[in-house]
């Protein structure tokens, strides 16, 4: 007994160390934590509303391990980096916590006005600060160095010293316009079924695809004027200048459900250079847009802003989806087709890296894009059935309509409709069918267009632009030429760092930088030996082909430095971790110091050289250490943060792996290896007991069997005899039995006990022995013992769930 209450105590400390955390954690989400104010419990409510959906997106995916999706390949393709990553969850929560508020506090107040602009100063700047949102609000440090005044940053921050956050990576689109959302904050337009413009619901966008954009692959048009390359040069500067990452979670912040299997509205489940300047963007616009929205340089303007804006990022310059050709063309030597290289259909080039490997790499798709035709942008002819019916497919696993992700896209950012542009440009507003067909001049299209939109003020700006017929010798309309050569002007204008800004570049480097051309580009980087002059118009071979011998190049010699007479400056031998540079501006020389990714330096930026040289200790770069760093942490809670040289590790226990974020951990659904030895040890001693116990049963049954029937044989005389080595046993006899008897059969049982080892399993009186009450709880105990660590380390495990969850 005193074995089994041991027991019993052995389980409830057991049980009190797996269940404890859930009730200690169950307490702070009941009642929040002490000191901890309605608004900032409405943030942390928020924030863990957001990292679950987060959470549950990433263990959703490692527990997919079939064909992709191709919503996960889109995702994957705008994956953010850390930085990226990080801006965005403190939006989402900020955006999550605003929602919160106008729900909990200000919903008296009505849909009149967005919550944002009810709500006080000072509990903005709170929700900022304790989502995370503050940090990256803040004007960046400026590097004032001689390096800083000549090169621009990677980033693009501090190219205005006065706004150094104009034009600069990981910040907001500029609004041109006021958004317009459905319920002021976040909700796009469409997003309520009952919700009515001008008297009309808006339509759904696949049905916007179905009916007005999408085109058989057999029908396109083939451009008559502009090769293919035209349209890959628009989707790479694209890319450069308006990448936008997509949300974190592919989960809904309420309930987690999948965005792809749910039909319910959660958020967020819904669905360059001087070749740009000079070759790309007048043809796209033809020759009088260029001039009256973009027109000759003047120098740099500070009082401009770069920052890329929303209409320009999320619909103007997606015009270039209409110009894309269903196939893509492979070409041999001589420009024809290649025999062995047949044109692929775009779904089966889509994520088939492998293709330029194993069939005849890139040259055959470069002469295809420069000698076959895009695809014209007809208003009938909208997209090709590649996009809108089979984008991203890998598998049977569903596909994309690249037209309702763009429809849908200038809904979730909150662009008004189509009027309000054309009033933002200065174009006529449109309120009848006839004055649609006037911007539209196919009536079949502009049509239906109305059919579905019911007034023009509901038109998505997108498709309105789209569909506009184009300008003289342009591939767009008066819409998008208005919003693409707008933004274009402010790229150059607002640029410090534009190549023909007077102190950038001297006018020799600026006539070398002039004589350059994507055709040298192309012959410095490919096996083509000769290529068109203009690569953006359709290239006849051999006709209308230079040699690359002729394509003039860039005379790196006028960039070439010359030392100062009697300059005694001179690069040190390095410094650890970081780097060292002689720079010059303004008639002097300095050196200057930075630190690689990951250290700080400690020490003069930059010092100025002298006759005697620069007489100076170097400063050094000192490791940063990232795991200190709480605004934001860049490791999840689930996760431990470890520190290493310029970077961190971000790591899980057991069962747990990292998340595609390299900073989250999930649970990889197999048990910890430490579990998985219990349960071996476990599995070994129930086995060992088993078959401990079934043996000396079996030797108890046999040796019994045998005891009772040589008993019986001899008439219940003993056959013990003397003189064998043993001893006759003066045993005491039995109550009840014959003397003599009893001490023959005692004599017996004594011998057998020597000679086995084994408790004989009957009494001498011939009745059944019950084993004793010791070897019962020894075996209880071991097996209760064994069940409450395996209790114990399953529900740590599921503890580690729960919290990390």
């Amino acid at each position: 007994m005193r074995a089994l209450a041991v027991l019993g105590i052995t389980l409830v400390a057991a049980c009190t160390h797996g269940f404890l955390p859930f009730f200690l954690r169950g307490k702070d989400l009941l009642w929040g934590r002490d000191g901890d104010s309605p608004l900032i419990s409405v943030v942390e409510e928020s924030r863990r509303m957001v990292d679950s959906a987060i959470y549950h997106t990433m263990r959703r995916d490692l527990s997919k391990r079939e064909i992709p999706s191709p919503s996960r390949l889109l995702s994957f393709s705008k994956l953010p980096e850390p930085t990226s990553r990080a801006i965005s969850r403190a939006a989402e929560i900020m955006e999550a916590s605003v929602r919160a508020l106008k729900t909990r506090v200000y919903g008296k107040l009505g849909r009149s006005r967005p919550p944002t602009d009810v709500l006080p100063e000072d509990v903005l700047n709170t929700i900022a600060n304790v989502s995370g949102c503050l940090p990256y609000m803040l004007p960046p440090r400026c590097p004032n160095t001689c390096l800083a005044s000549k090169y621009r940053l990677i980033t693009g921050a501090c190219n205005n010293r006065d706004h150094p956050r104009w034009g600069a990576a990981n910040t907001a689109l500029a609004r041109w316009l006021p958004p317009a959302y459905e319920d002021g904050i976040s909700e796009p337009r469409g997003w309520n079924p009952h919700f009515l413009y001008n008297g009309f619901p808006l339509p759904p966008v696949r049905e916007v695809t179905r009916q007005v954009i999408q085109v058989p692959n057999e029908a396109v048009t083939e451009d008559d004027q502009y090769s293919d390359l035209l349209m890959v040069w628009g989707q790479y500067i694209d890319h450069d200048i308006a990448f936008t990452p997509q949300s974190t979670s592919k989960a809904a912040f309420g309930g987690g459900a999948d965005c792809q299997l749910t039909c319910e509205n959660q958020n967020p489940c819904f669905p360059i250079q001087i070749i740009t300047m000079r070759d790309y963007v007048p043809k796209v616009l033809g020759p009088e847009a260029f001039q009256q929205h973009v027109g000759p340089y003047e120098g740099y303007d500070p009082a401009v802003d770069p920052t890329v804006s929303n209409v320009f990022s999320t619909a103007a310059f997606r015009f270039g989806h209409a110009t894309v050709h269903p196939l893509v063309r492979r070409l041999d030597a001589r420009f024809q087709e290649h025999p062995a290289l047949p044109p692929l259909r775009l779904q089966d080039a889509f994520f088939s890296p492998w293709r330029l490997l194993k069939e005849g790499g890139v040259d055959p798709l470069v002469r295809g894009l420069l000698a076959r035709p895009a695809k014209l942008q007809v208003q009938d002819q909208l997209m090709n059935e590649e996009l809108t019916e089979r984008l991203f497919v890998l598998g049977s696993s569903g596909r994309l309509d690249l037209a309702s992700i763009n429809l849908q896209r200038g809904r979730d950012h909150g662009l008004p409709g189509y009027n309000a542009w054309r009033e933002f440009c200065g174009l006529p507003r449109l309120e009848t069918r006839a004055d649609l067909r006037s911007a539209i001049t196919n009536a079949s299209i502009a049509g239906r267009i109305m059919d579905l939109y019911g007034h023009p003020d509901n038109i998505d700006v997108w498709l309105g632009g789209l569909a506009e017929t184009f300008l003289p010798q342009a591939r767009t309309g008066p819409l998008f030429a208005c919003l693409i050569g707008k933004q274009m002007k402010a790229l150059r204008d607002g640029d410090r760092f534009w190549w023909e800004s007077s102190g950038v570049f001297t006018e020799a480097q600026r006539r070398e930088l002039a004589r350059h051309s994507l055709s040298r580009v192309i012959c410095d980087n490919t096996g083509l030996p000769s290529v068109p002059a203009d690569t953006f118009q359709i290239g006849r071979f051999p006709q209308d082909f230079e040699s690359c011998e002729n394509i003039p190049g860039l005379n790196l010699d006028m960039w070439r430095e010359a030392l100062p007479q009697g300059d005694a400056c001179s690069l040190p031998d390095g410094m650890d971790d970081g780097d060292v540079t002689l720079c010059g501006e303004s008639g002097r020389r300095v050196l200057v110091f930075f630190c690689h990714h990951g250290f700080q330096l400690q020490g003069q930026e930059q010092v100025a050289c002298s006759p005697r040289g620069a007489d100076l200790r170097p400063p050094v770069c000192r490791d940063i250490n990232e795991c200190e760093d709480v605004t934001p942490p860049p490791c999840h809670p689930s996760a431990r943060c470890r520190n290493t040289k310029g970077s961190f590790r971000c790591e899980c226990t057991d069962p747990y792996v990292l998340g595609e974020d390299g900073a989250t951990c999930v649970d990889s659904g197999r048990l910890p290896k430490a579990s998985l030895v219990s349960i071996a040890l476990g599995a070994l001693l129930v086995g060992g007991l088993a078959g401990l116990t079934w043996t000396v049963i079996c030797r108890w049954t046999h040796t019994g069997r045998k005891a009772s029937l040589h008993i019986a044989d001899t008439g219940g005389r003993g056959t013990c005899q003397p003189g064998r080595g043993t001893r006759r046993d003066t045993s005491v006899s039995q109550p009840g039995a014959p003397a003599g008897r009893a001490g023959q059969v005692g004599a017996c049982l004594s011998k057998h006990r020597v000679a086995t080892g084994h408790v004989f399993p009957f009494t001498p009186g011939g009745h059944h022995e019950e084993p004793g009450p010791t070897t019962l709880s020894c075996c209880l105990l071991l097996v209760l013992s064994l069940c409450a660590h395996t209790c114990w380390a399953f529900t740590a495990r599921e503890n580690c769930v729960y919290a990390r969850g």
